[in-house]
C-alpha cells in the first residue's frame, strides 16, 4: 500500500479533478475526505473509518452553531435585498450623473458601482453579474465600444470579494483564527486603492484610443438631480457600515444586521414613495436566495472540515511546511510562487472554494517560514509578527484571486459578463480586460514591498 502523504497527494489530485469536472464543491470536498480516509484506514494501522465518521454528528453542528459565522447569512441577505430594492440602478444612476462630464465617465461610473455594490454584496461573481445588467445596457446604448465596457464591468466585478463586508474575508479569518474586523479594516486601502486605478486605466485608455468611449454627454439638469436623491441615501447607508466596520464602532455580525434593517427600510420607503423598490415578494424572493447560497455555503464548510480531517491524518500540510524549510528558498519566494499557485487555481475555481482548499495548506507553511507561531518582527524572515502576517498573506491571497477571475483563459467573471454582452466575443472581453489585469499586478507588487498599505488601518484603530 502507498504511504499516507502518497495518498493525501492522489487525494488532492483527485479533488481538483471533481472541481474541474464542475461537481459540486461541498460535495466534491466530503466525497474525498472520506473515501480518502477509508482508503488510509486500510493502509495505515492507528486510522480508525468508523470512528471518523462517528464525529460527523458533531462536526455540522458546531460548524452551523459558530457564532462568527452567523455573518455570513446576513451579509448574504444583505447583498440579496439590495439588488431587490434596485440598489445597484440606483448606485450606477448616481455615479453617471456625477461623472458623465468626463470621458469615459460613464464605464467609471460602471466600476465605481461595482466597487460600492460589493460592499453589501461580498461576492464578485454576484457583483460582476448584478452590476454587469444593469451597466451594460447603459453603455452600449451610449456608444461604448464592447471592449471597454465588458472588461470593465468584469474587471469592477472582482471588486467584491475584497471591500468589505466580504464573505471570503470572514472565511478567510475563521481558518487562520484571526479577527474578522482587522481583517475587514486592512481591506479598505486595498479596495479603495483598486478602485481608483480602474478608474484610472479608464481613463488612459480613452485618452490614448478615443474610439473607445464617445463624447461626454452630461446628464439633463432633472435627471441629474433626480440620480443624485436616490444616490445619497445609498451612499449613506453603504458608507455607515463601512465606516462602522473600519473605525470598530460595532463588529461584524451587528453591522450585518444593522446594513439589512437600513437596505430593507430604504427599499420599502422608496416602494412607498416612487412605486419601485423593494414589495413583500421580493423580500421574501431575497430570503428564500439567501437560504439556499448560505446552505451551500454551510455545506462547504463542513465539506472542508471533513476534508481537512483526512489531510491531517496524511501529514501532508506538514510535509509541505518541512520541505519548505529544508528547501533553502527565499522565503518572499516561496509567497510569491503561493501566490502564483492562487492565480492559477482562480481561472477554474470559485473564490470561497480556493481559499477553504487552499489556505490550511499554506498558511502553515507561512507560519512555519515566518519563524513559527510566536515571531516577533525583529526575528521573523517577514519582517513582521504572526498576527500581521495573517492580515497581509489574507489580503495579497484575496487580490490574487481576484486576479484569476479575470485571467485568460478561464476567467469566471469574463464568462459572466461575456453571457450579458449579447453579441460580444470571449476574445474582445478578454483583449478589454487585459489594462486591468497589468493594473492589479502593479497592486500586488506595491502590497508586497509596502505592507503597511494592508497593516496601518488595524494598527491605528486597534492600536
Amino acid at each position: 500500500m502507498p504511504d499516507p502523504i502518497t495518498i493525501g497527494v492522489l487525494g488532492l489530485v483527485v479533488l481538483f479533478g471533481l472541481l474541474m469536472l464542475r461537481m459540486p464543491v461541498g460535495i466534491a470536498m466530503i466525497l474525498v475526505g472520506v473515501g480518502g480516509t477509508w482508503v488510509l484506514s486500510h493502509a495505515v494501522p492507528y486510522v480508525r473509518f468508523v470512528p471518523y465518521l462517528r464525529q460527523f454528528k458533531s462536526l455540522l453542528w458546531e460548524n452551523v452553531a459558530n457564532y462568527d459565522l452567523s455573518v455570513v447569512p446576513l451579509f448574504v441577505l444583505m447583498g440579496y435585498i439590495a439588488a431587490e430594492a434596485r440598489l445597484s440602478s440606483d448606485l450606477f444612476k448616481g455615479l453617471e450623473a456625477l461623472l458623465s462630464r468626463l470621458r469615459g465617465g460613464v464605464a467609471m461610473a460602471a466600476v465605481a458601482a461595482c466597487g460600492g455594490f460589493g460592499a453589501v454584496c461580498g461576492s464578485s461573481l454576484a457583483t460582476a453579474a448584478t452590476m454587469g445588467k444593469v451597466a451594460l445596457p447603459e453603455l452600449k446604448k451610449l456608444g461604448y465600444h464592447d471592449r471597454l465596457s465588458a472588461g470593465a464591468l468584469a474587471a469592477g466585478g472582482t471588486l467584491g470579494i475584497l471591500i468589505p463586508p466580504s464573505v471570503a474575508l470572514v472565511i478567510y479569518a475563521i481558518i487562520v483564527e484571526g479577527s474578522i474586523l482587522r481583517m475587514f479594516q486592512a481591506a479598505v486601502v486595498p479596495g479603495l486603492l483598486a478602485v481608483f486605478s480602474f478608474i484610472a486605466v479608464i481613463a488612459i485608455l480613452v485618452r490614448v484610443r478615443p474610439d473607445l468611449a464617445p463624447e461626454p454627454r452630461p446628464m439633463a439638469r432633472a435627471e441629474r438631480n433626480a440620480a443624485l436623491r436616490r444616490l445619497f441615501p445609498v451612499i449613506a447607508i453603504f458608507g455607515a457600515i463601512i465606516l462602522g466596520l473600519g473605525f470598530g464602532l460595532f463588529t461584524p455580525t451587528p453591522a450585518a444586521s444593522i446594513g439589512v434593517f437600513l437596505i430593507a427600510l430604504y427599499g420599502f420607503v422608496l416602494r412607498g414613495l416612487t412605486g419601485e423598490g423593494l414589495n413583500f415578494a421580493g423580500l421574501v424572493r431575497a430570503i428564500r436566495a439567501t437560504a439556499i447560497t448560505s446552505g451551500m455555503i454551510y455545506l462547504i464548510l463542513f465539506g472542508a472540515e471533513v476534508l481537512k480531517g483526512f489531510f491531517t491524518r496524511t501529514g501532508l500540510p506538514q510535509a509541505l511546511s518541512d520541505w519548505a524549510l529544508n528547501s533553502g528558498l527565499d522565503p518572499m519566494l516561496v509567497l510569491i510562487v503561493m501566490l502564483i499557485a492562487f492565480v492559477v487555481l482562480g481561472c477554474f475555481m470559485e473564490s470561497l472554494a480556493m481559499i477553504l482548499v487552499v489556505v490550511p495548506f499554506f498558511w502553515p507553511t507561512l507560519v512555519a517560514l515566518n519563524g513559527g507561531e510566536f515571531a516577533t518582527a525583529d526575528t521573523a524572515a517577514y519582517g513582521m509578527d504572526t498576527e500581521s502576517l495573517k492580515i497581509w498573506f489574507g489580503i495579497l491571497a484575496l487580490i490574487v484571486v481576484e486576479l484569476g477571475l479575470i485571467t485568460p483563459p478561464v476567467g469566471l467573471n469574463v464568462f459572466i459578463i461575456s453571457s450579458l454582452a449579447k453579441g460580444t466575443k470571449m476574445s474582445t472581453v478578454f483583449r478589454g480586460v487585459m489594462p486591468f489585469l497589468g493594473s492589479e499586478v502593479i497592486r500586488v507588487g506595491l502590497i508586497l514591498m509596502i505592507p503597511a498599505l494592508t497593516l496601518t488601518v488595524p494598527r491605528l484603530i486597534g492600536g
